[in-house]
């Protein structure tokens, strides 16, 4: 590489190999569950006016004062990268009319941008994926979000984390915790740190969620939100807790686990690894796997009429990094030509192949034991041969790379054996994952 060749710019990667399967198998699967709980798919652009997340995030947020990516285009418009994906989709829920839709259920995943420190599992442009259920306030659309997620991670066989969920209470019982906090910590101000001694003025909530020596001294004796709880808000959080119960979702109650916006209302909720397990050891002090929470006046902060919402985010990198190496889908059929006639037989055998869907590969470098040997580390299933005599007759050889059986088979032959082979193993693959939901069956509590 020159000296004058361009380096990535920091804070951002180039994704390849078993890294970019385990990114590829977290959407894949993320996908795969949205669907099965009837998530509508969305797209939405990757800047928005400032103001979006100016005004949704809050002016005082270190997102919005130091880490978003601002600029103003030629128009004199002051744009921003989004740093999340949320006010984004609120804004498109009001200016595209989606009412009509509500209860409207979202998923999507792309990149986000923000100008931190990078350090693991963190960087200045990253990816996430989001769900979101706007318009539904009932406590079920918290549950179904959160059986969601929790079966995500069980589906990408993340395992040792677990749901530390609170409740931040109705419009009033918020505001109630939020006079007795401040009331709390302004007698201690002067022993507060810097950042808290700003937030008890804007963000009260948010001392709550210190990690600075100097402030957690203060936190177990500070005001509790059980002790503001209005009847329907602790009515709406048991729903959700019973509701849990029912999916077979553990959790942990987290009374710390805060959001420091005045929006968010009722659910708050983190997916955290277990102190001691592989998760964690993963992670670091990055210790959140998931998280989110039930937003519902957010639409209002934005100009719109008052609707409920909650939703969820989760990192990519971060899952990508649990999840582990991923290998990527094996080649089913390797087509190994001999001599120069078989190499366009060896084109057309191939895109016959895969116009059948099967994936294809041909091995033309090499001796024929190289090409054998690449052929298995591709973890390919059979090998047709092609030389001239297969040429001359129409009959190809395949051999069963498994079994080393041999035989001579017609193009027509071999797709039908090629199914059979994906048959048996997608026979075995569905015993083994029976075993598995057998398994989890019986770990689900008796029902009430």
């Amino acid at each position: 590489m020159s000296k004058n060749t361009p380096k990535a710019i920091r804070g951002t990667q180039d994704i390849f190999g078993p890294d970019a399967e385990a990114f590829a198998f977290v959407v894949e699967t993320f996908e795969r569950v949205r669907r099965l709980y009837r998530f509508r798919r969305a797209e939405f652009p990757v800047f928005e006016k400032t103001e979006v997340f100016a005004r949704s995030l809050g002016e005082t947020t270190d997102v919005v004062s130091k880490e978003m990516y601002s600029f103003e285009d030629r128009g004199g418009d002051s744009l921003t990268l989004r740093p999340e994906f949320t006010a984004g989709i609120a804004r498109a829920y009001l200016t595209n009319g989606w009412q009509q839709h509500a209860p409207l259920k979202l998923a999507t995943h792309g990149p986000l941008f923000r100008y931190e420190r990078p350090q693991k599992g963190r960087y200045r442009q990253f990816h996430q994926i989001d769900a979101e259920i706007i318009g539904a306030a009932e406590p079920q659309a918290d549950v179904e979000l959160l059986a969601m997620a929790d079966q995500l991670l069980r589906e990408l066989g993340i395992e040792g984390v677990t749901l530390h969920l609170n409740t931040l209470g109705d419009a009033s019982s918020r505001e109630a915790w939020r006079a007795a906090l401040i009331a709390y910590f302004g007698k201690v101000r002067g022993d507060l740190s810097e950042d808290s001694q700003e937030r008890l003025d804007k963000n009260p909530l948010r001392i709550l969620d210190s990690k600075d020596p100097r402030d957690k001294v203060f936190l177990p004796d500070a005001p509790k939100i059980d002790e503001y709880l209005s009847g329907e808000a602790l009515a709406f959080f048991e729903s959700v807790t019973s509701g849990l119960d029912a999916a077979g979702v553990a959790w942990t109650r987290a009374e710390s686990l805060v959001r420091g916006l005045d929006y968010y209302r009722h659910t708050a909720f983190e997916f955290v690894p277990d102190e001691g397990s592989a998760a964690a050891e993963a992670l670091g002090s990055q210790s959140t796997v998931l998280g989110g929470g039930r937003y519902d006046g957010l639409m209002e902060s934005l100009g719109g009429p008052a609707t409920p919402a909650v939703g969820w985010a989760a990192g990519i990198e971060r899952l990508a990094m649990l999840v582990g190496e991923q290998a990527g889908d094996p080649v089913e059929f390797a087509v190994i030509p001999i001599g120069a006639d078989a190499q366009l037989k060896a084109v057309e055998v191939a895109q016959t192949l895969r116009m059948t869907q099967f994936s294809t590969e041909i091995f033309a470098r090499g001796n024929m034991k190289k090409r054998f040997n690449r052929a298995d580390q591709a973890g390919a299933k059979a090998a047709i041969i092609i030389g001239d005599d297969e040429i001359a007759s129409g009959r190809l050889q395949f051999k069963d790379l498994a079994t080393g059986e041999q035989t001579s088979l017609s193009i027509d032959e071999i797709i039908e054996k090629g199914w059979d082979l994906r048959f048996d193993e997608d026979l075995g693959a569905l015993g083994d994952r029976i075993d598995e939901l057998d398994e989890e069956v019986r770990t689900l509590p008796e029902p009430r």
